[in-house]
């Protein structure tokens, strides 16, 4: 956003900062949330305390006693965010989705700072990480961090000297990403955020306790699965004792795939055209803990441009849940990634120069404000441009109502049948209230077996 906008939208910021008023005892302290919230939405190249407090002409000793010792509640902070969330932007459909960023620092004493893995450089390096819990709705049209932790690494946990030098709370300790991401998921359903789906990258998948916590709160999932994922393609309690094999293996040479042809699927459409994937699917069994759970879907998904990319998916989603809906929520893991990109680049989420663990989680709670306002800002401009209307599909005039759509298409399709083309509806929220994605397993919808090249989901 310019300047101009900015001032323009003053009056609109104002009283979206207002909900959060009652996180702050004095108002000194809420006229310094405004302060910060403004920086980060403007266009200073880099948005940490020196320069967002020296262009609203505050010293920059304000700004970093505001993160590190001014007495506000940013636990309430972060629950208003969730509560408008859930008010203004509710979905039943809603999708949640987890990931993790690293930030890459210099020097030893940032709060949790180590040699660890760092996507934002693709490599191990000394770095900052954070868990994640995005909130997007079904259709993506709408997409905003909820929930953000710090992840304690075990050297940080073994020397309590050096995290009270860096204000970390005993109660803080080295968990791992995963129990992290669980804990965020139960802070989100406390306070009425409900989540139909949840998706995450193949390093969850791989943790049989974050699977099994996502099923233990009544969450279907779709997790990507690395290639290398032991499983089966049949029940081993069925017949003769066999060892469960890597994913890549079973889906290049087990019958059950083999035999099926590829069904391809517009994921969606994108500047450079439509982005069209590949694919097969069956029933599988996981290990754990000894033992076996299942059935499961496995699904595999082939870039039609690029065969080599290649995605496997599993779900505990039921058997009246159509093929579509898994593809779309599995694929819906770019909206974390927009999200990531979106705090990074316009408001300065990696651009921190605080040591001190409270002001470090404040940050990224104030990120988090500041990306909520620009949501639902981009979400107000889209509908005022589109006439209050959704934009328009590649069907022209027409829109897809995914949901009514995939209701009627029935489960996944058995090997070697064909879906047929999802209908067009002129009124996506005429069905808005129905809840087609219910997991009940047992009930499956009719399949229709009319050849047809490509489904647009």
């Amino acid at each position: 956003m310019t300047t101009e906008e900015i001032l323009g939208l003053g009056p609109e910021l104002a009283g979206f900062l207002a909900e959060f008023g009652d996180c702050f005892g004095r108002s000194e302290p809420r006229g310094k949330l405004e302060t910060y919230v403004r920086g980060q939405l403007g266009q200073l190249p880099r948005k940490s305390v020196e320069p967002m407090a020296l262009a609203a002409s505050m010293s920059p000793r304000t700004l970093q006693e505001f993160l590190a010792s001014d007495e506000w509640q940013e636990d309430r902070l972060g629950g208003h965010v969730r509560r408008l969330v859930v008010r203004d932007h509710a979905d039943d459909q809603a999708i949640g989705v987890i990931d993790e960023s690293g930030h890459p620092k210099k020097g030893r004493h940032t709060a949790g700072v180590s040699r660890q893995y760092c996507g934002n450089t693709g490599k191990i390096d000394n770095c900052v990480t954070t868990v994640h819990l995005t909130y997007t709705t079904f259709d993506n049209r709408f997409r905003t961090m909820i929930d953000s932790d710090l992840f304690l690494p075990e050297c940080w946990h073994e020397d309590r000297e050096r995290c009270r030098r860096a204000k970390i709370p005993e109660d803080v300790v080295y968990r791992p990403k995963y129990d992290i991401a669980l804990e965020q998921l139960d802070r989100a359903a406390a306070e009425g955020v409900r989540l139909a789906w949840i998706t995450a990258d193949e390093w969850y998948s791989q943790k049989p306790k974050f699977v099994r916590g996502l099923e233990q709160r009544g969450l279907r999932f779709v997790l990507e699965t690395p290639k290398n994922f032991a499983l089966w393609l049949h029940d081993p309690a069925s017949g003769p004792p066999t060892p469960a094999k890597p994913v890549e293996t079973l889906c290049r040479y087990s019958r059950v795939m083999l035999r099926q042809p590829w069904e391809k699927y517009c994921i969606k459409d994108t500047e450079k055209g439509p982005l069209v994937w590949e694919v097969k699917s069956a029933p599988c069994w996981l290990p754990r803990e000894g033992g076996v759970v299942g059935p499961y879907w496995l699904v595999m998904a082939r870039n039609v441009l690029d065969p080599s990319e290649v995605k496997y998916f599993v779900s505990n989603a039921a058997a009246g849940v159509p093929l579509p809906v898994i593809l779309h929520v599995g694929f819906s893991r770019w909206s974390v990634e927009r999200c990531l990109e979106d705090e990074k680049t316009e408001l300065g989420l990696s651009h921190f120069e605080v040591r001190c663990y409270p002001a470090l989680l404040r940050h990224l709670l104030i990120t988090h404000v500041s990306h909520l306002f620009l949501a639902r800002q981009t979400i107000r401009l889209r509908e005022k441009k589109s006439g209050g209307h959704h934009p328009p599909s590649a069907y022209g005039h027409q829109c897809i109502d995914r949901r009514a759509s995939f209701a009627r298409s029935g489960p996944p399709s058995p090997p070697g049948t064909c879906r047929t083309r999802p209908r067009l509806l002129a009124s996506p929220q005429s069905t808005s209230a129905t809840q087609p994605y219910e997991n009940t397993p047992g009930k499956t919808g009719k399949t229709s077996h009319h050849p047809r090249p490509i489904t647009t989901l």
